[in-house]
């Protein structure tokens, strides 16, 4: 199926033509926005394989590994199964880029009683060998060289952060607010050997705010930069877990090692929502990424620069920082880029930002787009009907991912109602730019 949905861009744009990966009676979704689904042929593209398009999240629910060919009709390889995965971020499935050959990695369960995260660990198979080896603990982010992982323990985010938490038999349970022997762990894959680099106490006591006081700490969003050398994070916290909107946010960095910790940003806000009478319930599902004061989505540019949704001085717009460069904070698409989005740029090219938005309120559409950081134009790639019946924890966000050459784009969306996955080819919008550039050079 190819469909040509380029919507409400230019007139003159050209069309991004958009077909949806494999058919059959079994969904497929990728996860996150973070890191591209394609491998490094662009012939492969990873997937979780699920049969319901929403299900309520249990220990016992499985979802399919394994990826389409591109290039034998879409059919679909299972390269194993897992049960620690959740709607919004998958398993953290993701090829290993770093490392030779055709590996991938993604969370599992395991029955290892001794674990630091009991029955939590994650798995790397060998495409080419077919071979598997598990590791001790649940990943979060992979360095881009491969080499290590920083972990968290998923069963905390499914207290604090449900939409992107693990369930556990007879779960919930009560952890402590900020405790100092767990946080953020460093994991080398060859050996599986770990050590925790910052703790939730650490970061309660980094530059503390009152708000902090009697509330539970956890992190999100962590991400590592292109030369796997500094690491971005967002550092929450809140009194009232069940709503969103008491949630307060840090953008933070640190080296891998847990040394040079820099605040970015901090939200820190009075909250009404804590009043006994406020009822959690008449919040709407997206009203929280629609917040004013939400730090969202922050994302490495390259080595030094970070791009997030997020307040500064006041005003919330996508922000572009400089780490280690306090005060150097630009705005990025003033009046263009106005609402919340997954944010990523062009591995080839970082005049292009591909990102998109959440449902309209009325309508329940989403846009994708691309943004060029060159001339402040939107190029509308098309909108995307997602049911109100799906809420925060089994949602289907676009979460766009660039191939390896920037020319395509891959969603996650249910406007068929189904989860699926769909290609869309911006090659055509990318070169038109580019031959607009050589012309004015000409000129």
């Amino acid at each position: 199926m190819v469909l040509s949905i380029h919507q409400g861009a230019q007139a003159s744009a050209p069309a991004s033509p958009c077909r949806r990966v494999g058919s059959g009676s079994q969904h497929h979704f990728f996860g996150y926005y973070n890191k591209s689904t394609w491998d490094r042929s662009g012939r492969y593209l990873l997937a979780q394989q699920v049969p319901v398009m929403d299900a309520r999240l249990t220990p016992e629910l499985g979802a399919g590994i394994g990826f389409f060919d591109l290039q034998d009709q879409d059919r679909f390889h299972r390269l194993g199964e897992t049960t620690a995965w959740n709607w919004q971020m998958g398993s953290q499935l993701q090829w290993l880029d770093g490392a030779s050959g055709r590996q991938v990695i993604y969370n599992s369960r395991s029955d290892d009683a001794a674990a630091f995260y009991p029955g939590l660990g994650s798995t790397i198979h060998d495409v080419e060998t077919g071979r598997s080896r598990t590791l001790p603990m649940p990943v979060y982010v992979v360095a881009p060289n491969s080499r290590y992982a920083l972990c968290v323990d998923y069963r905390r985010l499914f207290i604090t952060h449900p939409t992107i938490g693990y369930s556990e038999a007879g779960g919930p349970f009560t952890v402590p607010l900020a405790p100092a022997d767990d946080g953020i762990h460093c994991m080398d894959l060859a050996t599986g050997q770990a050590r925790l680099i910052l703790s939730y106490q650490n970061l309660r006591d980094f530059q503390p705010k009152k708000s902090m006081d009697k509330a539970i700490h956890w992190v999100s969003h962590i991400e590592i930069n292109p030369s796997s050398s500094r690491v971005l994070l967002l550092h929450r916290w809140t009194e009232r877990v069940e709503d969103e909107t008491c949630f307060l946010h840090r953008l933070i960095t640190v080296n891998p090692d847990g040394s040079d910790l820099r605040l970015l940003e901090c939200s820190d806000h009075p909250l009404p929502q804590l009043q006994d009478n406020f009822d959690p319930n008449a919040v709407g599902t997206f009203d929280y990424e629609k917040s004013e004061y939400q730090i969202s989505h922050p994302l490495w540019q390259d080595d030094d620069h970070i791009i997030v949704w997020g307040p500064h001085q006041g005003s919330i717009h996508y922000h572009l920082y400089e780490d280690r460069c306090k005060g150097a904070v630009q705005v990025v698409g003033k009046g263009v880029l106005v609402e919340n989005g997954h944010m990523t740029f062009s591995p080839v090219n970082k005049r292009w930002l591909l990102s998109d938005t959440y449902p309209d309120s009325t309508t329940h559409e989403r846009i994708l787009f691309l943004f060029d950081m060159q001339t402040g134009q939107r190029h509308d790639l098309g909108s995307f009907y997602a049911t109100p019946d799906l809420k925060k924890e089994n949602r289907c966000d676009l979460h766009p991912r660039w191939s390896r050459d920037g020319q395509q784009v891959c969603i996650d969306s249910v406007h068929e109602s189904q989860r699926q996955m769909y290609i869309i080819d911006v090659a055509a919008i990318v070169a038109c730019a580019s031959q607009e550039d050589e012309a004015s050079a000409l000129v």
